[in-house]
């Protein structure tokens, strides 16, 4: 993940820096609000961290400017000033969220995360695997010519297939994967919902070769 701060004060800045680093992430640091949306604009980033009082331009003016340029990065607004109208200001202004000084790390990393899964649900493309497609912004599946009617949790499940190609899952990894936050779930919904897909997209074929496949063992995969 990729993460722009734009923050004046150096010792908040640097820190966000290190800590983020320390999650494996890549950071661009700048001081300054100038600098900050020339970045911004130039580079592809997965967040901006972005302070409200800045020298050059204002964090205000950096969002309502790179909106206006279709810039669409998600932006963590941060502030002291914490009252109501400040962040009403700030979201406004094209922000996606808002975090008050002084802040604890583990909640801007919270923040970031469900910041940038946000940016990435957005995003809309096509699956494919041999003649199997599956389009993210149409929420269609299609064998061929031929459309396949899924219910909500089959489509779930085999994007999840798609999207993690030839790469094998146990039945309670792909529980955890795709029902995560229902707790009532059964330790083997995940292998009936493969039977279920596997009716819809493989035996439903005939003429076809099979694509999700068994690795006795350790679990199941598309390919």
């Amino acid at each position: 993940m990729k993460i722009l701060v734009i923050e004046d004060e150096k010792r908040i800045a640097d820190n966000i820096k290190k800590g983020l680093e320390l999650k494996s992430m890549t950071v661009d640091v700048t001081y300054d609000g100038l600098d900050g949306f020339d970045l911004a604009v130039s580079e592809e980033y997965d967040v901006i961290i972005l302070d409200l009082m800045l020298p050059g331009m204002d964090g205000l003016e950096i969002c309502r400017n790179l909106r206006s340029k279709g810039k669409n990065t998600p932006i963590l607004m941060l502030t002291a000033r914490n009252e109501v109208e400040s962040r009403v200001k700030g979201l406004e202004s094209g922000a996606d969220d808002y975090l008050g000084k002084p802040f604890n790390f583990e909640e801007l990393l919270a923040r970031i995360k469900a910041l940038a899964r946000r940016k990435e649900n957005k995003i809309k493309m096509k699956y494919k695997v041999d003649n199997l497609v599956l389009d993210t912004s149409t929420f269609e599946v299609k064998r061929g010519e031929k459309v396949i009617k899924l219910s909500k949790k089959e489509y779930a499940l085999l994007e999840f297939l798609m999207k993690n190609k030839g790469l094998i899952f146990s039945k309670e990894e792909l529980a955890d994967k795709v029902w995560s936050f229902e707790s009532n779930i059964l330790t083997n919904t995940a292998q009936v919902y493969i039977g279920y897909l596997r009716n819809k997209i493989d035996s439903a074929f005939p003429k076809e070769r099979n694509l999700i496949k068994t690795v006795r063992g350790f679990g199941y995969k598309i390919e």
